[in-house]
């Protein structure tokens, strides 16, 4: 396990990335949610070595350790995976996107489908393309996908601020369940390292400030870019039918549109599916 690496890219960016279980292992880049960052784990990193995975995880830029870029699209992404697979002389890879790194997973399948081996989207957010995949969504998340859409990119930065500011200090503030979370989200976060990982994972993600995870979430609550229909590496996708951070209609209708797709809807589970299914991600992806 490397937490604190990095790489610089041609435009001069830093890109901060971390790296689990077997070092050589079949590559997976793994991308976190919002907000989040390279500590992003299962807390048993037994499991990716057993099962003979290297997990490669990059902070998206203003996160961790990776330099903030202005006016980025979800489509710069694709090309800066691409730049540190050639770094660590990886040809081939799949890539894992959880919850908020599920689009820049759909990005790299649409963008880069000739370095892809398989996609993984787990809890991974949709396009928003009707306001109806938005219905038992938790009111804050409601709440941030209608600013997004609907503000400029300033006033993001600015409630951002106003919530979060600070966090780096204390993440174990935001490491926490929101009221209306599901039961069986409750019992993941109390099982020991699980809320540990959380801590780690929200104090890389602010370590910077505010600016690349308001920049995230701006980003996912408007048009991605690209169509996910053209997508044609093959995908899986895990989805808690209880999920009330990205809900189970998003899921439905990515399953739907993206054409080689394999989805898993799971009964009385809710956001936080990848801590109990961990085994068979890997196994699937890799």
């Amino acid at each position: 396990m490397d937490t604190d690496q990095f790489i610089t890219l041609n435009d001069g960016r830093k890109l901060g990335f971390a790296e689990y279980g077997d070092p050589h292992g079949k590559p997976i880049f793994l991308f976190h949610g919002i907000p989040g960052s390279r500590m992003t784990r299962h807390p048993d990193p037994w499991i990716a070595v057993r099962n003979h995975v290297r997990l490669i995880v990059p902070d998206r830029p203003g996160m961790g350790l990776s330099d903030f870029m202005a006016s980025r699209t979800i489509l710069d992404w694709p090309h800066d995976v691409e730049e540190l697979a050639n770094s660590l002389g990886i040809a081939k890879f799949s890539v894992l996107g959880i919850s908020g790194g599920g689009p820049y997973a759909a990005a790299c399948a649409y963008s880069i489908p000739q370095r892809l081996i398989q996609v993984g989207l787990v809890s991974g957010v949709g396009p928003v393309i009707n306001p109806d995949l938005l219905k038992g969504m938790l009111p804050s998340n409601q709440m941030g996908y209608s600013v997004g859409r609907w503000m400029p990119w300033f006033l993001w930065r600015v409630i951002f601020q106003l919530y979060y500011g600070g966090i780096s200090s204390h993440p174990e503030k935001l490491a926490v369940m929101q009221e209306g979370e599901p039961e069986s989200d409750k019992i993941i976060f109390a099982e020991p390292g699980v809320r540990q990982v959380f801590i780690a994972n929200f104090g890389e993600a602010f370590r910077q400030g505010t600016m690349g995870a308001a920049r995230d979430g701006w980003l996912l609550s408007r048009p991605w870019g690209f169509p996910l229909e053209e997508i044609t590496v093959p995908t899986y996708l895990w989805q808690g039918e209880e999920d009330v951070i990205v809900t189970p209609a998003m899921g439905k209708m990515m399953a739907a549109q993206i054409p080689v797709c394999q989805a898993r809807f799971l009964p009385g589970e809710g956001h936080l599916v990848y801590f109990k299914h961990w085994q068979d991600i890997l196994n699937s992806l890799a």
